[in-house]
């Protein structure tokens, strides 16, 4: 494989990368917008509605409770509305009573009892045997005896078993209290039926941070969010549905929760947030997946598209490189035709001395006479004349075959001096009078060029056509020189005529763009040269002066660097 068809090669590589780079994030980057704005605004979204449908929860059972608590006091406290002290200090009277709220109304109540400003309990109703019990010391009584009424927190108590006490106060001649002791079971279950999900739960805590109803063992729910919540001094008593977040053993945790008991108490639910989004993150799954899937669905079409746009490129690219052939094979004709009228002239001289001196042989053996042979000198120097103008004339049409042959450019090392000398002996025949002089600089010891004779040729062929063009109306000089510049070999084709205007300056390379007239040129020799150039890795640029004259620069690669490239 050549260096043009490695370089071919990876350009058609580096040609498939880019399409498919631009392919795949052309559609990929407006696919990750659109997901990830969706993702947000919907998972903003559901867990707006996750939270609202816990307070909901929450407030709910806060009022329910709220209204269990609220039907107790006023169980007893229509007890003690309707009937005497001493009516409800007697044992019998305040069992009957019990009995009628727990058969008619209630039968949360485990007992009742009145206790008397001491804190002594007077009269009691109920399974165990407390009457004359004495509460003086117990903080519930002295909670109870300074309100009106009063709900306290859950304690064992006198009986070794959780339990806590509704109570209202009496002011009528003496202050006493009727009590009375609520099921902490039933008032338990309230709380501890909640379920949400598979681990929402519910609970209530003072405070203290005590628990006021059963906590569920498989999942220990965490104190710490709920102390600030239950702080003393809080402005909203009845603030409900507040969430807040913690990490208890490495899960993400949702907090609710509202207050009861006018704030000692607080109502909690606690979910794990990978329970309350399964749905959520369900749905993030499969939606991840689903984007992974369409990435890896955009990248194989891309593929195939960019390997069948740039098989395409490829095609056109070679129907192109062939045009191109065409074209400098045109461009060589067209120059044939240029050389044409003045290598006729050339040839004719020769010929007409030719049959001049044939036409004097003749006379001379008219003059002789038949039989004799004399003047042998003239003889033998017209016969030697001949025979140098016919070997003028065979090396003439032998160049100009050689240049119209059409051969494969194979490059090849070839000095630079050489092409150029042998492009000057043939463009010199163009000169008829001595207007155009052309002069040659070439500079000693330059490196081998590597390229193929006949495109180099074809290069210096044109611009020296061009500079003669150029120059020849009014005369001038053609200096054409060589030199080494940096890694490259630097041919100069100057001519001091009257300089390319900078308006036409730009579309000097353009391919059929030409200033001469109709008929005299084509427009395609500094498009060809132009991209022979660039094919051989090399330069050609132009500086130009109106009424100075034109300098074209062209740039070979050096010999040497082409082959430390190629390898």
């Amino acid at each position: 494989m050549t260096t043009t068809e490695k370089t071919s090669e990876s350009y058609y590589r580096s040609l498939t990368r880019n399409i498919i780079f631009v392919i795949v994030g052309v559609s990929v980057v407006p696919l990750i917008l659109i997901t990830f704005t969706i993702r947000y605004f919907s998972q903003t979204s559901y867990q707006d509605k996750v939270i609202e449908h816990l307070q909901v929860l929450n407030k709910k059972h806060k009022q329910n409770i709220d209204s269990f608590l609220k039907e107790r006091l006023a169980d007893i406290a229509i007890l003690k509305d309707s009937y005497s002290f001493d009516q409800l200090a007697n044992d019998d009277f305040l069992k009957d009573k019990l009995r009628s709220l727990q058969m008619n109304s209630s039968d949360a109540l485990v007992d009742l009892g009145v206790v008397d400003e001491h804190g002594k309990q007077i009269a009691y109703a109920g399974p165990y045997d407390l009457r004359g019990a004495n509460y003086a010391e117990a903080p519930w009584f002295k909670a109870a005896i300074q309100k009106p009424y009063c709900i306290s927190d859950v304690f064992p108590g006198l009986r070794g078993i959780p339990h806590f006490i509704v109570s209202v106060r009496s002011e009528n001649g003496s202050t006493w209290l009727l009590r009375a002791t609520v099921d902490f079971d039933k008032f338990n279950s309230l709380v501890e039926n909640i379920r949400i999900g598979e681990t929402g739960f519910a609970f209530i805590l003072n405070r203290k941070g005590e628990f006021q109803t059963k906590p569920r063992t498989d999942v220990p729910p965490q104190k710490d969010p709920y102390l600030s919540f239950l702080t003393p001094g809080t402005k909203d008593l009845e603030q409900e549905g507040v969430v807040s977040n913690s990490k208890i053993e490495g899960r993400d945790i949702i907090h609710v929760m509202s207050r009861l008991k006018d704030g000692d108490w607080v109502l909690a639910f606690q979910q794990t947030e990978s329970d309350a989004y399964k749905a959520l993150y369900t749905v993030r799954t499969i939606t991840v997946l689903i984007f992974f899937l369409g990435v890896i669905g955009i990248a194989v079409v891309a593929v195939l598209l960019s390997k069948r746009l740039v098989k395409r490129i490829r095609q056109a690219d070679q129907e192109k490189e062939m045009m191109d052939e065409k074209v400098i094979e045109a461009g060589k004709l067209a120059s044939v035709g240029e050389l044409a009228a003045g290598i006729a002239h050339e040839i004719n001289n020769p010929v007409a001395v030719m049959v001049e001196e044939a036409g004097w042989m003749q006379d001379l053996i008219t003059d002789a006479g038949p039989g004799s042979i004399p003047m042998v000198d003239e003889f033998e120097r017209s016969l030697t004349q001949i025979k140098a103008q016919g070997a003028r004339c065979k090396q003439i049409t032998h160049k100009l075959l050689s240049f119209a042959r059409k051969t494969d450019p194979v490059p090849k090392r070839v000095n630079i001096n050489d092409i150029l000398s042998e492009a000057i002996s043939l463009c010199e025949q163009r000169v008829h009078s001595g207007s155009v002089k052309i002069q040659g600089q070439f500079a000693e010891g330059l490196p081998p060029i590597r390229v193929s004779p006949s495109e180099a040729q074809q290069i210096f062929i044109n611009l020296i056509n061009n500079a003669i063009d150029a120059i020849e109306p009014k005369g001038g000089i053609l200096k054409i020189s060589t030199r080494k510049e940096g890694d490259f070999i630097v041919a100069d084709v100057a001519d001091n005529g009257p300089g390319i205007p900078s308006y036409v300056l730009p579309r000097v390379f353009d391919p059929f763009f030409t200033t001469k007239p109709v008929g005299k040129g084509t427009g395609l020799g500094l498009s060809i040269c132009y991209g022979i150039m660039k094919k051989l890795g090399g330069d050609i640029t132009v500086n130009t002066a109106e009424g100075l004259g034109t300098t074209f620069h062209v740039k070979f690669p050096a010999s040497k660097l082409i082959d430390k490239k190629a390898s």
